[in-house]
């Protein structure tokens, strides 16, 4: 499945982000949000997919913030405001680029977003993929 592996391979990059130590530069810095930004953005286009398969409705409209929703209520995450804060600051990021955004979301990946997505992808593994 293309999108699995999209989130695997996003994911696989994004643990490089505990390579680095603050203080960081502008453009490690930079990297490493924008790192958490395609992880989030495979990791619910992932949802989508499986829950679109699953025959699950409400999927369908595209939104991140209800794929979420959908996903929590299907089990497939656990915790809703986690994600939601996820988004929350995926959201910060991509209106508006700035340095306090960007520390703010590297330090959060590295206390429980990654964790988060390891999460999801164990859940997935063992609950939604199809087994061969």
């Amino acid at each position: 499945m293309k999108k699995y592996e999209n989130f695997c391979r996003a994911l696989e990059n994004l643990k490089d982000i505990f390579e680095y130590e603050e203080p960081y530069n502008n453009v490690v810095l930079t990297g490493l949000a924008a790192l958490y930004e395609i992880c989030f953005e495979q990791s619910w286009k992932l949802m989508k997919e499986l829950l679109e398969k699953e025959g699950v409705t409400e999927a369908r409209t595209g939104s991140p913030r209800q794929i979420l929703k959908s996903a929590y209520q299907a089990g497939m995450v656990t915790d809703e405001a986690l994600w939601m804060d996820a988004l929350a600051a995926r959201n910060n990021m991509a209106q508006a680029y700035n340095q306090a955004a960007a520390l703010n979301i590297v330090r959060q990946t590295k206390k429980c977003y990654y964790s988060m997505f390891v999460t999801l992808k164990t859940t997935i593994e063992e609950n939604w993929m199809e087994q061969e």
